[in-house]
């Protein structure tokens, strides 16, 4: 079936955040017919959004989630458009919106929904009390959004998929997994090794649960040992409950341990200058920094977790490490630091893996044939 004449209405949290993971797909339905509209919280993105053609709708959307007066607010405007806008497809994306989309599009009868997950966020991997208390809430309230008609989940990897059904209680025929939001491997490809001392650098919101605490721990047991590498944290701030204070990132960068760059349009020319990719999170769907540092053609450290290990096949394309660990994490971080051939040999196998299983085009066919997939059923 052709998406010719379908509206697909894309529910994300951040413009930039549609910018680098849903653009592809938005593309490819936009060229195979479809009109996009677009509903994100606007900052620096929505001219480059407006550009490709789509209709942007601004919606302000606080993603810390502790203001109840907020989100009724927030979820009375979504059904404002949703009712308005008549969508053929609501595609929304991470856990805020999945959440107050469904809830918009079952009140406005949308015949198609989409609630891709990219990773379970702070309200499933937090240990703290509000998230301890909010939990069996918000995984009631899921068991009925997407189990209605019509409704079809996205998940990135097996961990997410067996979570959803055993612990949520959603239908597995409604589950499709694809493994991230692709990369373009045009864009990323290996460079050679920038003389000097090793760089491993960490692309990621400046979070605790992307294990940013620890990684610094561990570069302060490498400069004792007077291990030759530098670690470099590159990635903006967030008002995610879990976000590093910014008084913290500068305590850092004036301790001199780790270089604190913050934000960069550069991600491309930060693996080119780097030896090798960390990312030690708590969990992940299925991380974009990682595929990108895989099509870059470097060596990765990550947590033995989900999603980073769809990325980080031990000992093949990097190391992996326990979750919430120090030693273990400057071990493999000095390992690689000393060793050359070793960065080269995981560098191309993760070249080669992001080459055949998580290209861009592989992605977004897939999601295609999901909306072709939605189109029917809500026919029948």
């Amino acid at each position: 079936m052709s998406l010719n004449g379908c509206k697909i209405l894309y529910f994300v949290s951040e413009d930039w955040y549609f910018c680098s993971h849903r653009l592809p797909i938005a593309r490819a339905a936009r060229d195979a017919g479809a009109e996009i509209v677009v509903v994100t919280r606007v900052r620096d993105h929505g001219i480059q959004i407006e550009k490709e053609g789509f209709r942007l709708i601004p919606l302000a959307l606080s993603r810390s989630g502790r203001n109840p007066f907020n989100d009724i607010l927030t979820i009375i405007s979504l059904i404002k458009i949703y009712r308005c806008e008549r969508p053929s497809i609501a595609h929304h994306v991470a856990l805020k919106p999945t959440l107050y989309g469904s809830i918009a599009a079952w009140v406005s009868r949308i015949p198609a929904v989409v609630n891709a997950f990219a990773g379970m966020g702070f309200m499933f991997i937090s240990t703290g009390l509000f998230a301890r208390l909010l939990r069996p809430f918000i995984r009631t309230l899921y068991s009925v959004l997407l189990n209605r008609s019509g409704s079809h989940v996205i998940v990135q990897n097996p961990d997410d998929r067996a979570l959803f059904v055993d612990i949520i209680g959603v239908d597995p025929q409604r589950i499709t997994t694809i493994r991230g939001s692709g990369v373009d491997t045009n864009r990323y490809k290996p460079q050679p090794e920038v003389p000097g001392i090793p760089v491993a650098v960490c692309i990621s919101r400046m979070l605790w649960d992307k294990g940013v605490g620890e990684l610094v721990q561990a570069a302060r047991i490498l400069a004792e040992k007077h291990v030759p590498l530098r670690i470099r944290l590159v990635g903006p701030g967030d008002d995610n409950p879990a976000a590093i204070p910014q008084t913290t990132l500068e305590a850092w960068a004036s301790e001199g341990i780790v270089d604190v760059a913050g934000a960069s349009d550069d991600i491309p020319g930060e693996y080119g200058r780097a030896h090798i990719a960390v990312l030690p999170s708590y969990r992940e769907g299925l991380p974009k920094s990682l595929l990108e540092a895989a099509a870059a053609g470097l060596p990765i450290i990550a947590t033995d977790v989900p999603g980073c290990r769809e990325i980080c096949l031990h000992e093949d394309t990097g190391l992996l490490v326990p979750a919430r660990s120090v030693e273990p994490l400057a071990d493999a971080l000095a390992r690689l630091a000393k060793d050359a051939s070793l960065r080269e040999t995981y560098g191309n196998n993760a070249r080669r893996l992001s080459e055949t299983e998580f290209a861009e085009g592989v992605i977004v066919a897939q999601t295609k044939a999901l909306y072709e997939s939605c189109l029917i059923s809500a026919k029948n």
